[in-house]
């Protein structure tokens, strides 16, 4: 018979251990989230990267803007609580861009009508060598040749202008489809910027959070580099050329040139790009000497390259690089490069990125030379 004391005794439920995970367990965990939360960053991504220049575009005005909007809040604590303060400065920063458009739509509308029965009567009776061509100081005469023997005659233009019906109505078409889709991104980059208004607060205040804990405190570092480099990039593209634009317009309008303020708006767009606004001054003063005033013509592109000269060699330099301690060169290189590839938004990339790698750069070569300074001593 086995003996009762050879037998377990059972005091109670049993009871689980607990096994702490090895080093290669814990390791495989770490990847295995690592490759989770990128996977689920690039579907987020690849979701919405048809929005993803509207979020950008919001994102830069709200940093431009943000200052100002700070004074506000100060100001107007109880607006700033509610929707009421986010409201009007969304609504002001898109009538900003909203009310120039419209100008510029009316103009052109406009335009378009007195162009349509310009060539409706070119069509009928050929288009008249103009007077202007004649007080051209060289090659009136040849000029004068070439528009007798292909514009002066009815034919000749009615030809001209039917082989360009066809490829017009697909550049309508192309251009319609263009302003439909820049349209809803310039929508949807107002709507960001009013919800970044209305929790920017917190918006920041995680930027920070997830900045600390991914990159440190040169993470911030770099935060705010960029966020400078943003509001240089504002006052030396945006304000100099809306100044650009505004004293040619009236450079313009003394020289008698035609549709001032209209061209003055053109001028100021192109101005935010260096040395385009060449271009429209150019652009204006060939009107000017159409209209037979060559001596004001002659003046207002002196006047417009003297202006632009100054701006893009003094005063953007000192307002874009001066906060980040850029160099000119690195502020151009950032400047066209960023236009060239990513558009108009490229304009505050470009420099914003090539501003995060100068600070990189320097605090890589500063550390550098103490360490080898450490090691001589």
């Amino acid at each position: 018979m086995p003996d009762h004391h050879d037998q377990p005794v059972l005091s109670g439920p049993p009871r689980c251990v607990l096994v702490k995970p090895s080093h290669r367990s814990r390791r495989g965990q770490e990847i295995a989230r690592a490759v989770l939360a990128f996977f689920i960053l690039a579907m987020a991504f690849y979701t919405i990267h048809g929005f993803l220049p509207a979020l950008v575009w919001g994102c830069v005005f709200a940093v431009a803007t943000w200052p100002l909007y700070t004074r506000a809040r100060a100001a107007w604590p109880k607006a700033a609580n509610g929707l009421l303060l986010p409201f009007l400065f969304t609504a002001a920063m898109a009538l900003i861009f909203v009310i120039p458009m419209m100008l510029i739509t009316l103009e052109a509308v406009g335009e378009a009508q007195s162009a349509l029965s310009w060539l409706e009567k070119a069509r009928q009776s050929g288009v008249p060598v103009p007077e202007a061509v004649s007080h051209l100081p060289f090659g009136s005469q040849a000029l004068t040749n070439w528009w007798q023997a292909h514009l002066a005659n009815p034919q000749d233009v009615s030809g001209l202008t039917g082989a360009l019906d066809s490829r017009g109505m697909a550049l309508t078409k192309a251009v319609g489809a263009q302003i439909a889709h820049r349209g809803t991104l310039f929508c949807f980059s107002i709507v960001t910027l009013f919800f970044l208004y209305k929790d920017g607060v917190s918006v920041i205040r995680q930027c920070r959070v997830a900045s600390r804990r991914a990159f440190g405190k040169r993470g911030e570092t770099i935060a705010r580099q960029i966020v400078a480099s943003i509001h240089g990039t504002v006052q030396g593209l945006v304000l100099v050329g809306i100044a650009e634009g505004v004293l040619m317009g009236i450079v313009y309008f003394l020289s008698g040139a035609p549709h001032p303020a209209l061209f003055g708006v053109m001028t100021a767009v192109a101005a935010m790009i260096p040395f385009c606004a060449m271009i429209a001054i150019g652009l204006v003063s060939l009107l000017i000497l159409a209209q037979g005033a060559s001596v004001a013509g002659i003046v207002t592109f002196c006047i417009g390259a003297v202006v632009i000269f100054v701006a893009d060699h003094f005063v953007r330099p000192v307002l874009i690089g001066g906060s980040t301690k850029l160099p000119f060169l690195w502020v151009l290189l950032g400047i066209l490069g960023g236009a060239e590839t990513w558009g108009l938004l490229g304009l505050f990339v470009g420099p914003a990125v090539m501003a995060a790698l100068d600070l990189l750069w320097r605090r890589w070569t500063v550390s550098s030379a103490r360490s080898q300074n450490t090691m001589q001593s």
